[in-house]
């Protein structure tokens, strides 16, 4: 097997557990030496696209995780937690009803761009071989190193204001990979002065696959076969050029033997065999090395 498929993941459910389920699944129809991962973890609190990957195609993650992400956040004015989310414990509040759509809108301008953004405590981040969610637990709060990401495009899309004390706007955010949504509401919060915290959020998009094409854990159990359910792997990587090699080259690269690279040439290709992806080649030196090679049994 050599696919992904594109997971609606619904609330209150790790990845992992996604992950877990998924491979229960292929158990129970007899595929249990099946690998399964996913690319792009995504909070209990969150829901939206998760890419699970089969077989061959966990070796294909690091391809599909770097996409650009879009999201739908629903924030919280005037309420801060310790974990940016309404997972955590409320550490402050205060009257936000003096916010305006104005300022909000004013405060949003401010993140677009590339920034570099602090991540939560409460993230899987590693410093000093510790997650940072387990010293928090443990009462701990440790320097962060700011990280960069880019911010497309970050607008307020509602405003609503029925409790005027803490008012909520929901917001469509364009980032970069590695953004902390969770942040961006927690540091939203700190520039109108009141605090804020994310209250729901929806991954709609990660790359090429959308939240209107996903599919649902309940669909998944109810079909036998998943095969109009997938994603190939070259569609996953629409982004990649394709390179179609003739049988001499497909010799040198599933050996491990570079081959004579066009200029000017893109970082990575996918290079195909009659129409099959074989390999991911990198660019060096005016040759094509293989970077990754998926021989027949990689798609069984």
């Amino acid at each position: 097997m050599f696919h992904f498929l594109n997971v609606n993941k619904p609330l209150g459910i790790t990845s992992h557990d996604v992950v877990a389920r998924v491979r229960r699944m292929l158990r129970d129809r007899g595929l249990k030496h099946v690998k399964v991962g996913h690319a792009g973890t995504l909070d209990p609190l969150a829901t939206g696209v998760l890419i699970i990957c089969l077989g061959g195609a966990t070796r294909l993650s690091e391809y599909v995780m770097g996409h650009d992400k879009t999201y739908t956040a629903r924030i919280r004015l005037g309420i801060e937690t310790d974990t940016f989310d309404a997972e955590g414990t409320v550490i402050s509040t205060a009257d936000a009803a003096v916010v305006t759509s104005e300022a909000i809108s004013t405060a949003l301008a401010g993140f677009t761009g590339d920034i570099e953004q602090i991540p939560p405590m409460y993230s899987a981040i590693k410093q000093g071989g510790r997650k940072l969610y387990d010293l928090a637990r443990a009462g701990q709060e440790v320097e962060r190193q700011p990280r960069p990401v880019t911010i497309h495009t970050l607008t307020c899309d509602r405003f609503d204001a029925s409790a005027p004390s803490a008012p909520e706007i929901t917001c469509t955010i364009v980032c970069s990979a590695g953004t902390y949504i969770r942040s961006i509401a927690h540091d939203l919060g700190a520039v109108l002065g009141v605090g804020a915290h994310l209250t729901a959020l929806e991954r709609t998009a990660s790359g090429v696959f959308q939240v209107r094409n996903a599919v649902t854990l309940e669909l998944l159990a109810s079909v036998d076969d998943w095969s109009e359910l997938t994603v190939s792997p070259l569609d996953g990587l629409s982004d990649l050029t394709r390179l179609e090699l003739t049988p001499e080259q497909w010799q040198d690269i599933s050996h491990g033997r570079a081959i004579a690279a066009a200029e000017p040439a893109p970082q990575s290709v996918c290079a195909t065999l009659s129409g099959q992806l074989v390999a991911i080649l990198s660019a060096e030196s005016g040759q094509w090395h293989p970077h990754k090679v998926f021989l027949p049994a990689d798609s069984e």
